[in-house]
Order: C-alpha cells, then sequence, then structure tokens
C-alpha cells in the first residue's frame, strides 16, 4: 500500500449548508442523484453540483501538483475514473501538452456533455469493471468515485485500479476520523454507499491489497 496524501490540498474547498442539505434529502432525491445524469450534474443544487462547468481555479493547480509529484511528462499515460465532463484532464492536457489520458465515468450524460477538447479520450464505463488491458497506464486517479459502489463492488474496483496500472495509483474516499466529523459526513452525503472511518478504509485497502496511494474527502 502506498501512502496517505493530499494531493488536492489546492483544490477549492466547496461551501455548502450542512443542515439544508440533510432537511433536503430523502430517498427520493437521493435515488435521481444516483443516477449521475442531469438533475445531478446541471440541475436543482439538491440533487448535486447544481450546475457542473469549467472554471480554471478548479483544476489549475492541483494538475501542476500532479505533473511534480509523479514527474509527468508528454511520455506518460494517465486514467481518469470518474471523469465527469473532462474538466481535469482538460486541464492536464493544457499543462502538459502531448501526454497520453482516457477517462470513464458511470454517467452516459457527463461524457455526452463533456469538455470537446477531451471529449474522444472519454468513455461510458463501470468503475468495477474497466475496459482496458493490464498495465494500460502509469497513472490511474480515481477522486470521489468508487465510495459511490457498495462495499463489495468498492472492492472489486479497488482490484481493477490495481490491474490497469503499471506505476502509481491516487484515490480519494468520503471519511471522517471523529464522532464531529462523522455527523458532517452524513449530513453532506448524497451519493456514496460506502463510507468509513480513516482507519476502516486503511484496512479495507490493505485486505484488497491496493497498492497506491490515498486521501480522505471531509466537509
Amino acid at each position: 500500500m502506498g501512502r496517505s496524501i493530499n494531493l488536492l490540498r489546492n483544490y477549492p474547498k466547496s461551501k455548502r449548508n450542512l443542515d439544508k442539505r440533510l432537511e433536503e434529502k430523502n430517498h427520493t432525491v437521493r435515488a435521481i442523484a444516483r443516477k449521475f445524469g442531469k438533475d445531478f450534474f446541471d440541475g436543482d443544487r439538491k440533487y448535486g453540483y447544481g450546475g457542473f462547468n469549467y472554471h480554471k481555479r478548479f483544476w489549475n493547480k492541483v494538475v501542476k501538483d500532479f505533473k511534480k509529484y509523479w514527474k509527468l511528462d508528454r511520455n506518460s499515460s494517465v486514467l481518469d475514473i470518474g471523469c465527469g465532463k473532462g474538466f481535469m484532464l482538460y486541464d492536464l492536457k493544457k499543462e502538459i501538452p502531448g501526454i497520453k489520458f482516457n477517462g470513464v465515468d458511470i454517467s452516459r450524460y457527463a461524457i455526452k456533455n463533456s469538455k470537446k477538447e477531451v471529449k474522444k479520450f472519454l468513455k461510458v464505463a463501470d468503475a468495477k469493471k474497466l475496459p482496458f488491458p493490464d498495465k494500460s497506464f502509469d497513472i490511474v486517479i480515481a477522486i470521489n468515485t468508487i465510495h459511490n459502489l457498495n462495499k463489495k463492488d468498492c472492492a472489486k474496483s479497488i482490484k481493477e485500479i490495481n490491474r490497469v496500472c503499471k506505476r502509481k495509483s491516487f484515490i480519494t474516499v468520503d471519511a471522517y476520523r471523529n464522532k464531529s466529523e462523522k455527523e458532517k459526513m452524513f449530513k453532506w452525503n448524497l451519493t456514496a454507499k460506502t463510507i468509513m472511518s480513516v482507519k476502516q478504509w486503511k484496512v479495507f485497502f490493505k485486505k484488497n491489497s491496493y497498492k497506491g496511494d490515498y486521501y480522505w474527502f471531509i466537509p
């Protein structure tokens, strides 16, 4: 197993009223959000993003950190699992012209409405069965993605990440370190099906032979 490292330290923090979020959530809202369709990305805020659009400030500094940490260059290859509309890959492409990359997402809506500059490199696919041969990518990234699967399928996705990765991987998942953070997490959570404490996640990673680095999303 790799190490805990916050490679998203330069990603802007989201601000949202957690009590209001909790009030708005019900089985119907969560069911709609978990379809990861138009409502989730570009519908009412209670279903998800409330408008998922490209802004340079989100990924510009983060991809610079990726480049430095993994020593990426035009000969590197990267897979983004849960790529959404491809915004991170677009900024990576600008930062490192010629770099090889692909993105996958469960959402047909996101791929259909992805950034035109990277669209041909994206496809609809499931994290627990990636459509790539073994050791296809130097770097495999899954940011706030695999926790949207149940625990059994989450384990399958980790094995798939290990399978297609030939050098380094990095995942982030919903987690908490204490009672207060746990309370905030369950107010915040809309789509995740697997949420555990930091300690439990580390045990889970080890049990499933995860080889890469990791970090936590904690609201």
